[in-house]
């Protein structure tokens, strides 16, 4: 029986390297998916980053203003701590700073550098002497699309909160005042302060009576300069207002309130309620403070955050098209692969 020879070395076909065609393809393979996942990483990551820079809008799709609290004399903004917490609760940013009380013209000023820190609509509200503040500050800033006056003085351009507290009666504040002379090392002034054993009386008789005991201790005094200098600014003229009218208030006649409500046709609600309506009456002035946020449009601030949702669809766009073309990429190699594979067998 006849062994058949075997073949000469030069008649062999040389085998392929162990995992020839796997090291080849393999490596096109992992590239495409490194490609895919580097795709995908910077889509998740660019899209929550930049979608969370749009600003928050309310369900009808306007912008949600910021609501700035302004206290007025005798007090300090903790006086807004009730409506602070309701206005919270509903969602708003919500800003009270401290009122110097040292000068009609330069606690404006002040308030008014305030306002140009916030972005987007503004609703602005002042308490008492912070309601002639307000009107000075919010002039000629277009952010400001409500104000808001809580048992205030609302002085028209060229008025003092002294003539304006004389128009009508029903003021207890006057006999009340304790003047104290004051210098702060370069200038030198007169500070007024309620009495303590009046304060509560005059200010906040529908509070605790432990309760003003404390406030009176704690009470900022104002300087009695910011009673005699002339409004410059109304801005009231030129925005809508809401008034609350403090039915019960001792220190500024409800009476001269309802004027000024009338005068500058504002939103007007009359409440129950001693000077600080917005300690004793925090819901209702909360709802107010609400019904004047209802009030804005924001539309300028709304117009570029479409913009800005539209670049931000255009970016998110891009990344899914990026992500859709590796993955393609990915299974055209892998057909690829599998068809050189089948050639070879």
């Amino acid at each position: 029986m006849a062994v058949p020879s075997s073949p000469r070395p030069s008649d062999r076909t040389p085998a392929p390297p162990p995992n020839h065609r796997i090291s080849r393809t393999g490596r096109a393979t992992r590239a495409c998916r490194i490609s895919a996942l580097a795709l995908t990483a910077t889509a998740l990551a660019t899209g929550p980053a930049l979608a969370s820079a749009a600003p928050a809008a309310t369900p009808s799709g306007r912008m949600k203003p910021t609501v700035v609290l302004v206290h007025g004399a005798f007090a300090d903004a903790s006086g807004w701590s009730s409506v602070v917490e309701r206005l919270q609760h509903r969602g708003f940013n919500v800003v009270a700073p401290a009122n110097p009380l040292r000068g009609l013209t330069s606690d404006g000023a002040y308030i008014a550098s305030v306002l140009k820190s916030i972005e987007g609509p503004i609703v602005l509200a002042g308490h008492s002497y912070g309601g002639a503040v307000i009107t000075e500050a919010a002039a000629g800033n277009p952010n400001v699309k409500a104000l808001v006056y809580v048992s205030a003085f609302m002085p028209d351009k060229g008025e003092t909160l002294g003539q304006l507290s004389m128009k009508f009666t029903g003021s207890e504040l006057q006999p009340a005042l304790r003047p104290v002379e004051y210098t702060d090392g370069t200038t030198k002034g007169q500070d007024l302060y309620i009495k303590n054993d009046m304060f509560h009386s005059v200010f906040a008789a529908d509070l605790a009576e432990a309760e003003t005991k404390v406030m009176a201790v704690e009470q900022r005094p104002i300087a009695a300069a910011c009673f005699e200098q002339k409004a410059t600014k109304a801005a009231w003229r030129d925005i809508p207002s809401w008034f609350v009218v403090a039915k019960k208030d001792k220190a500024i006649a409800p009476d001269l309130e309802r004027f000024e409500a009338k005068r500058a046709k504002s939103h007007t609600v009359e409440v129950n309620s001693s000077h600080v309506a917005m300690m004793s009456h925090p819901d209702k002035v909360t709802e107010i403070l609400q019904n004047a946020a209802d009030g804005t449009t924001g539309r300028a601030e709304l117009a570029r955050t479409g913009a800005r949702t539209q670049a931000l669809t255009g970016v998110g766009s891009a990344a899914g098209a990026a992500l859709l073309a590796g993955t393609a990429l990915v299974l055209t190699v892998r057909r690829r692969t599998r068809a050189a594979a089948r050639s070879q067998d």
